[in-house]
């Protein structure tokens, strides 16, 4: 069968991973196609779960002890027999009982009471302050991308970055940077070469057909970043959909989008592509009507599924070098408003989780007696929490990334500082 190249292009569909789309590259000039990372075993890797809409910090880590709390939300409030107790004074919400566990194995820290001075209530010019850890809104690059940027290229540095399913199937800011690709894995079967299912039978002759077309440019001042991206975007998708065919995660993931894309993720980190960075995220959390019912699931969500991530990184013997991190635009109003949910506020608490953790409370708790227009003030700088990464967990100055030092808080084991500690025996469970 002779196929032209409008039918080729009719009836035949190509969905190549973002890695092929950023316009950085052809600043940086070359791509690699991926290899597995001998390295990546024992390198730190961060995985950041992005709570988008704004979480309220007030009913997941609850202040039962103190009156103020009732009489200031009498209507979200979770009741005091209810709550799962840490101490005498707060509590996990009642379904974070996957939390509690983490906690009480010294592998969960809370950070209290993170924001920024002049807090923004716009969840997009809020998300964008954290994704670029620049409350002056100056700054266009992610952090993290700014980070995966000092690790420099190569072939092994495909995977470096990866986010899995994005915040509604986009490209998540915080890892953006000009130089440096970052695959967006919308899902595993999404992310390959896509022909038309009338004709399944010629994709491989479809693919061949791409790769001919890339070849026949002449212009040797783009040629072999043409061909490499394409290298790399076709060896890519082929090393994802191997690591995952090939998983045998040891738990059951619950059937969440969540645990779907955690499951990905471990996947990869499993099977050594070089993954230093991973992102997902879960929606929903802007509750300002009928809060009590959709704070309830999303709150199962997001722990069962990060409970089961790590205890399959643990199963494998990957938990030493990875830490999970979660983060909010905000928090919201200590005041509940007359919908039964709470308006945009400020200080949101941040949960790390893993292995390297020392588990804990860091930062100071707000106090409900001191607000101001009935938000929390923050008591502890977003950027402090990622200078903690950076310098703590990642092991590289975060001056440079921040645009000036920022105090650092004791959240990882001495051991653990840039990565060190080694994973579990997947057998024995010892390390």
């Amino acid at each position: 069968m002779v196929v032209s190249r409008r039918q080729f292009l009719k009836s035949s569909a190509i969905l190549m991973p973002s890695v092929v789309l950023l316009p950085g590259l052809f600043r940086r000039g070359t791509i690699y196609p991926p290899q597995a990372s001998a390295a990546s075993a024992a390198s730190p890797i961060l995985v950041v779960v992005q709570q988008a809409g704004g979480n309220d910090g007030l009913n997941t880590i609850i202040p039962y002890n103190d009156g103020l709390y009732y009489d200031l939300r009498p209507n979200v409030a979770i009741p005091q027999q209810e709550v799962i107790t840490i101490d005498n004074e707060v509590g996990f919400h009642p379904n974070l009982p996957k939390f509690k566990a983490l906690w009480d194995s010294g592998n969960l820290a809370i950070v209290e009471g993170v924001g920024y001075p002049t807090p923004n209530l716009s969840h997009f010019q809020s998300m964008d302050i954290w994704r670029f850890a620049d409350p002056e809104g100056e700054v266009k690059q992610g952090w993290l991308g700014r980070y995966l940027e000092t690790l420099g290229g190569g072939p092994d540095t495909t995977f470096s970055g990866i986010s899995v399913g994005g915040m509604r199937g986009r490209f998540p800011p915080e890892l953006y940077s000009p130089q440096v690709p970052v695959p967006l894995i919308e899902s595993v079967n999404l992310y390959q070469f896509q022909s038309d299912p009338r004709y399944a039978a010629s994709a491989p002759v479809r693919k061949e057909a791409l790769a001919k077309m890339y070849s026949l440019q002449k212009d040797a001042s783009y040629l072999k970043l043409l061909n490499n991206t394409f290298d790399a975007a076709s060896a890519s998708s082929a090393d994802i959909v191997q690591a995952d065919k090939s998983y045998n995660p040891a738990v059951v993931y619950p059937d969440t989008s969540l645990g779907k894309r955690l499951r990905i993720l471990a996947a990869a980190i499993v099977a050594d592509l070089g993954v230093k960075v991973g992102h997902v995220a879960i929606g929903g959390w802007d509750t300002h009507a009928s809060q009590k019912p959709d704070h309830v699931t999303l709150l199962r969500t997001l722990s069962e599924a990060v409970s089961a991530f790590y205890e399959d990184l643990k199963g494998h013997g990957k938990d030493g070098n990875v830490v999970i991190m979660t983060w909010s635009e905000f928090g919201r109003r200590a005041k509940s408003n007359a919908s039964d949910g709470t308006d945009h506020g400020t200080a949101v608490p941040m949960f790390f989780i893993g292995t390297p953790v020392k588990g804990g409370f860091y930062g100071e708790r707000p106090d409900l007696g001191s607000l101001s227009s009935d938000n929390l003030r923050f008591t502890v700088d977003f950027r402090s929490v990622y200078a903690t990464v950076l310098e703590e967990w990642f092991g590289t100055p975060s001056n440079t990334i921040l645009g000036q030092q920022y105090e650092t808080l004791p959240i990882f084991n001495t051991a653990a500082a840039a990565g060190r500690l080694p994973g579990r025996d997947p057998v024995s469970g010892f390390i």
